[in-house]
């Protein structure tokens, strides 16, 4: 085998890149046990990610041409620290590249990024039973925050939430 074809690339993802990417998505669904839960299309993250107001990057990493990793991430802010971040909220290496810190190197370009423009940290969340995922992150220093719980209202919910009249008004 050529020794380049063996190089990965990291590269920004481009809206060709839209069926990848929500198929990698798809995976990772079904590699939590939870393939259910995507109901996202490849037009979403056309729209969402690639439109005129992207709300989120990819980096996709690539072996020989091929495709194999991607992280998916969007800027965020402490109000507490006063400066940006980042959160991950998707970070998937295909099977038959796993092993070669492709996930690491997708974490530390992200990293590496979000300094570039002032910021100090980087935020994730882990599936509850995915503990190759938690021994992943805490082998690369990025600890289980033991003082935070997260919490999210979605779907019907949520339209709810956000179409109630503010408190204290009567309809």
């Amino acid at each position: 085998m050529n020794p380049a074809s063996n190089d990965v690339l990291i590269r920004p993802g481009r809206i060709d890149d839209v069926e990848t990417i929500h198929g990698a998505i798809l995976k990772l669904g079904t590699h939590i046990g939870a393939p259910e839960e995507i109901i996202s299309t490849p037009e979403d993250l056309k729209t969402y990610g690639f439109g005129e107001k992207p709300a989120f990057s990819t980096l996709i990493a690539e072996v020989g041409g091929e495709f194999a990793g991607l992280c998916l991430h969007f800027p965020i802010f402490s109000t507490w620290m006063g400066r940006p971040g980042v959160y991950v909220q998707d970070l998937y290496v295909e099977d038959r590249f796993r092993g070669r810190k492709i996930g690491e190197r997708l974490l530390r370009e992200v990293a590496a990024q979000c300094r570039k423009e002032g910021g100090v940290y980087l935020r994730l969340s882990v599936d509850t039973d995915n503990d190759g995922a938690k021994a992943f992150y805490e082998r690369l220093g990025i600890a289980w925050s033991s003082y935070e719980q997260t919490q999210k209202i979605i779907g019907d919910a949520f339209f709810a939430f956000a179409d109630a009249p503010e408190s204290g008004e009567q309809e």
